[in-house]
């Protein structure tokens, strides 16, 4: 078989394909035929040596990927060859709250899904939905997840109430047609015309362009009667959480998905926008394998399929990583791997 192996960081040209034996599991261990995977901004700050977890050297790069199972251990009893799955970003995560023993994640720590055959245990994997594309189902662990937890981990969204989305990253993407199932109503915002008709068409009730409107989050207050939203789920962190937080109802929820970087300041909110709320700021990172099953329950019950923005072929690994870096698209880049 052909895997990838990051063997270098700092350039996407240490992302090095070999030929190496097919996997074979171990008693609770299943084999996987990868057919697609997806990338995330993760990916990439592995490779450039600016995630926070270290990577183990030499590993399969990517969390997610899809593919069918084509063997399995003799104590495996979650799966059965012939069985479509997932991978599960935080690997033995299976539910609960996330602790210091429970960090390892595909792709870095452990092995992920940049190969023709991957070796997984078997409670590090999730079902596909039967309506899903192998492109579609790779597009959902990361992003789906961390969407999903988004808006169902803290207080219960209900129908009715308000969530506001930023920009059009595989996480608003996800968030916009979650709340919609949910019954709640969307505001999203974007810098492009085009991609705001894009969101309309996705479900969003309402769009603001941050370009033309930069007090947005008055804006969007004003969508609300004054109210403010119910739930932000906050892509952006320090560029962002002022005027998010402007936005936000007495009681609403900012769930906050980046918090900075090397080379980003961490978040700061000035008082006249905290001081007169009563919000919730909640951190998620992804979630648990309960978190990603319940999911993708949600995406066959209502038949979702996750927006593709482009897919590449196999071959086609550095140009994926290269356009996915400077790419400012409409939904995940997936590479195919059949």
């Amino acid at each position: 078989m052909r895997a990838y192996y990051l063997d270098s960081l700092g350039s996407f040209d240490g992302i090095v394909a070999r030929d190496t034996p097919e996997p074979t599991p171990g008693p609770t261990g299943i084999v996987v035929r990868v057919r697609a995977v997806a990338l995330n901004r993760r990916d990439v700050a592995i490779v450039n040596g600016t995630y926070p977890l270290p990577s183990v050297p030499g590993v399969i790069p990517v969390s997610d990927g899809a593919g069918e199972v084509v063997a399995v251990g003799p104590d495996v009893t979650r799966f059965k060859v012939g069985d479509r799955v997932v991978g599960s970003y935080f690997a033995k995560w299976l539910d609960g709250r996330l602790n210091v023993g429970l960090i390892d994640q595909l792709g870095c720590t452990l092995d992920g899904m940049l190969t023709e055959y991957a070796l997984l245990d078997q409670d590090w994997a999730a079902p596909i939905p039967a309506h899903l594309t192998w492109e579609e189902a790779a597009s959902l662990p990361c992003s789906g997840t961390t969407a999903w937890n988004s808006l169902t981990g803290g207080e219960p969204l209900l129908p009715g109430q308000t969530v506001l989305t930023l920009g059009t990253g595989a996480v608003s993407l996800a968030a916009v047609q979650f709340a919609k199932l949910m019954g709640a109503t969307v505001i999203s915002t974007t810098s492009s015309a085009a991609k705001g008709e894009r969101l309309l068409a996705l479900g969003a009730d309402h769009v603001v362009n941050y370009a033309t409107t930069p007090d947005w989050g008055s804006a969007v207050r004003e969508l609300t009667g004054g109210a403010g939203v119910d739930l932000v789920v906050e892509t952006n962190g320090p560029k962002t959480i002022e005027q998010s937080m402007r936005a936000t109802g007495l009681y609403g929820q900012v769930v906050l998905l980046i918090t900075g970087s090397a080379s980003r300041p961490g978040i700061e909110i000035s008082n006249a926008a905290y001081a007169s709320s009563m919000a919730t700021i909640r951190r998620v990172f992804v979630g648990s394998r309960t978190h990603l099953e319940t999911m993708l329950a949600a995406v066959s019950a209502h038949g979702l399929r996750p927006v593709v923005d482009r897919v590449f072929d196999y071959a086609e690994v550095h140009e994926a990583y290269r356009y996915f870096d400077k790419s400012s698209g409409f939904g995940k880049v997936v590479v195919r791997v059949a």
